[in-house]
């Protein structure tokens, strides 16, 4: 399952997780299988969250000369 939920997409992780959440709140799931969508449902957030954190890093800022025209880019972490 692990090896699944570290290939997929952000879109597809946060898919996976709000059908986890959905059925966790419908209240009709036993308890054991509650216990597995809710392992799986923290697997996918943290999915989700390590994806947001690699597109946070490609982030780039577009730089301006002097009279406000575009000269490139820099990441997002530099000032």
């Amino acid at each position: 399952m692990a090896d699944e939920i570290g290939k997929m997409s952000f879109e597809q992780a946060i898919a996976a997780l709000e059908e986890v959440v959905t059925r966790l709140d419908s209240g009709e799931v036993p308890l054991d299988e509650s216990i597995a969508l809710y392992e799986r449902g923290a697997k996918l957030k943290a999915r989700c969250e390590a994806k947001l954190k690699e597109a946070e890093a490609k982030v780039e800022q577009i730089t301006l000369d002097a009279d406000g025209a575009p000269t490139g880019t820099r990441p997002a972490d530099q000032t």
